[in-house]
């Protein structure tokens, strides 16, 4: 991964050169919202998680190879980070756009965090998702680069929606969530359990849309990824603050949001996701009052299962550098 230029065989009575700096460390980050950094805004824009983790990868000192080879000598440059995660992606966009560009820039470190947006679509497709992700997580792990994931909360019990509508929204999450479990294991990701019901429950990480951390939450993403990253042996540089500099959202502020940029994405749902929503939620409240809701269980994870087994194999892993 470090690049070192020789200056070439040394000479008799020859002056000494100068160790030369090695090529930052390279940093992508794909996705959706999440990684584009809604929910934490800085100074009109987005700022988020991906940029927080980026700053903390830049070592301290002179050695911060994070295969472990870099020696002691002229402290390395800052970390070379792109962003390609943009809002409303899906996982076919990852693959189609993000994954490209993110292999043009040959990433050290990248981030692969989507699917909710999947969840929240009419034309949901498990098979579909399933295919798109193996590709982007093999494209990147070919080249040796190190993949981070993470599984993610339900929306359904994130926007607090009742069980009829909520049920359909969990089911399709809970299978997205198996596949990127599997897949981080075939790959050999770097994975974030941020679906945990704590991680939910905590409502000082949730900014008001109630769907995007706010700043102690992208705060305690980057700080959670980069212990992972430690503890695989990386060395890396101090980790990111979890205090938030900013206050948390009032419940005016809240409520505004929901006025105007809530009120938006739910009328751009409403012609693609609602109608779907409440036929799922119709379906939901029939197989109940008949005591067959097992079925819709089982029929989502015959799906999934189908999914996964359709998957090519695995190549083998290249590691960092290869």
């Amino acid at each position: 991964m470090t690049v070192y230029v020789n200056s070439g065989a040394p000479q008799e009575a020859a002056p000494s050169v100068e160790p030369s700096v090695p090529r930052p460390l390279r940093f992508a980050a794909l996705g959706d919202s999440l990684t584009a950094g809604v929910g934490d805004r800085v100074d009109g824009g987005w700022r988020g998680w991906a940029v927080l983790l980026a700053e903390a990868l830049t070592p301290a000192g002179g050695d911060g190879d994070p295969a472990g080879r870099r020696p002691s000598g002229p402290a390395a440059p800052a970390t070379a980070f792109r962003n390609f995660a943009t809002s409303c992606a899906l996982t076919r966009d990852v693959r189609a756009v993000q994954t490209p560009a993110a292999l043009a820039f040959a990433p050290d470190i990248a981030s692969v965090v989507v699917g909710v947006n999947d969840t929240l679509r009419r034309s949901f497709d498990i098979a579909s998702i399933a295919r798109a992700l193996d590709e982007v997580c093999a494209a990147l792990t070919a080249r040796g680069t190190v993949l981070l994931t993470a599984c993610l909360p339900d929306p359904g019990v994130m926007l607090g929606l009742p069980a009829p509508l909520a049920r359909p929204l969990a089911r399709r999450q809970r299978a997205v969530n198996t596949l990127v479990h599997t897949l981080s294991a075939r790959y050999g990701a770097v994975h974030l359990h941020a679906a945990d019901p704590a991680w939910v429950a905590d409502r000082s990480l949730w900014s008001a849309d109630r769907l995007h951390p706010g700043e102690r939450g992208h705060r305690m993403i980057a700080a959670q990824f980069h212990a992972m990253l430690t503890a695989r042996g990386l060395t890396l540089g101090p980790p990111p603050p979890r205090e938030p500099e900013r206050p948390p959202p009032s419940r005016t502020e809240a409520l505004l949001w929901l006025a105007t940029a809530g009120a938006g994405w739910m009328v751009r749902r409403s012609t693609d996701l609602l109608p779907e929503l409440l036929w799922l939620a119709g379906a939901e409240v029939r197989h109940l009052v008949r005591g067959t809701a097992a079925r819709l269980d089982l029929r989502a994870d015959l799906a999934l299962t189908s999914a996964l087994t359709a998957l090519p194999p695995a190549a083998p892993l290249a590691r960092m550098g290869e």
